[in-house]
């Protein structure tokens, strides 16, 4: 895979580019001129502005500025415009002390605060802004940042954390988050399990590993240690065993049920460890054969775009040669996960979910199994995955997992 895996990336992440702008409140005569929550400033069912929604604007600005394969956007003056907006909505609607909020009013959610901050912070550069209010803006919410911590273990939260206090710090010229940096990243890396993935919801998520090692390859660039390129090798190493024959990646064997894939740490990993490149091959030809996953969600389709883009301006030209998956059975402990390639079939299974399993044949998912559930006489619902304790017999040729189920409410 080379120069088409550039245009690959680019071209699903332009393709929804018009509906961010959609997003938007573009009228310059609006008071949420900038605003990019629809059910605020538009449907009026929301009360309040969802703070995460303006880290639309680093897709956009990646897309005015950056030199892309079949990109219209680039130079578009009324885009750079939109950007500018979106950034000093976000500057001027947050809560005092630099936090905004997420699903829940006075939520002061880290994960939106952080997801805005570092692409208000990398628009605001590429737009070559010029603003003592967004820079006074950057520097508050990193401090609220900077203390804050969650009740769950989200380690991609962390890993954002950590990016945006080097950000903002060498953005202002400031030393004053590196501490504070610093501190976090190794509390995210002491969590690293042997096995090489970090904490989601105390369980393994392929998809959200992909965003954490994106955070760490970038930190990596730009003040590279030898505890961070371990961290990295071993992420790599353990997440080449889940893309799929098709191409695609995770599911609802993961600890978060996602289908993510965030591929620019794999581009900047791989200008040192070709590994990195082959996992991005591997997915770029489900990408070329159709079958892109669709994350077009009103809230979290940023993610995605930023970062395919960004992997299509760092695409790394210089591809080494794709490799044969091994037959052969991995047990990740910890995680609870086997994944067990023989010749054409493959499995990937949840012990620690009851079962669940993907299974793959001749390069075509054969069956997702996303669990039991009953749906008992007295109305109520009962399922297999919300359950950890379950005991399981792994044989050669049979695999059986039993225990309890769970009431749901839904």
């Amino acid at each position: 895979m080379n120069a088409p895996g550039r245009e690959l990336f680019a071209e699903v992440a332009l393709h929804d580019i018009p509906k961010l702008l959609t997003l938007q409140d573009r009228n310059t005569h609006s008071p949420t001129y900038g605003c990019f929550d629809r059910n605020y400033w538009h449907y009026r069912t929301a009360d309040f502005p969802c703070g995460m929604s303006q880290e639309f604007v680093w897709p956009l600005a990646l897309a005015a500025a950056v030199d892309l394969p079949q990109n219209p956007y680039r130079g578009n003056e009324v885009i750079r415009q939109y950007v500018r907006a979106g950034i000093l909505f976000a500057v001027r609607n947050g809560h005092p002390d630099g936090s905004c909020d997420d699903y829940f009013l006075n939520e002061r959610a880290l994960g939106a605060t952080a997801f805005s901050l570092v692409a208000c912070a990398e628009a605001y550069k590429l737009m070559g802004m010029q603003s003592d209010e967004a820079l006074e803006f950057f520097q508050r919410r990193a401090r609220w940042l900077s203390h804050r911590h969650e009740t769950g273990d989200l380690s991609n939260h962390q890993a954002l954390v950590a990016l945006c206090l080097d950000v903002v710090g060498r953005l202002c010229k400031i030393d004053i988050f590196s501490a504070a940096r610093d501190q976090r990243l190794g509390r995210l890396l002491s969590s690293q399990t042997s096995e090489g993935w970090f904490p989601e919801y105390g369980g393994f998520d392929p998809g959200y590993d992909t965003l954490t090692l994106s955070c760490l390859a970038r930190l990596h660039q730009t003040a590279p240690s030898a505890q961070l390129e371990k961290a990295i090798r071993s992420s790599v190493a353990l997440l080449s065993n889940f893309i799929h024959p098709d191409g695609s990646f995770g599911g609802e064997y993961g600890s978060r049920n996602t289908y993510n894939f965030f591929p620019h740490g794999f581009e900047l990993a791989g200008r040192w460890l070709a590994e990195a490149l082959r996992i991005n091959d591997r997915f770029l030809l489900g990408l070329s054969e159709g079958r892109a996953p669709c994350y077009s969600d009103d809230r979290i389709i940023g993610h995605h775009l930023w970062n395919y883009l960004l992997a299509a301006r760092d695409f790394v030209t210089n591809r080494p040669g794709s490799t044969a998956s091994p037959s052969n059975r991995i047990e990740l402990e910890q995680a609870g996960i086997i994944v067990d390639r023989r010749q054409a079939t493959d499995l990937y299974l949840a012990l620690r979910k009851g079962g669940v399993f993907k299974l793959f044949r001749d390069r075509r998912l054969v069956l997702s199994d996303t669990g039991i559930s009953l749906h008992l006489r007295n109305g109520k619902t009962a399922v297999a995955h919300l359950m950890d304790n379950y005991e399981h017999d792994v044989q050669v040729d049979r695999i059986s997992v039993r225990g309890e189920m769970a009431r749901a409410k839904q």
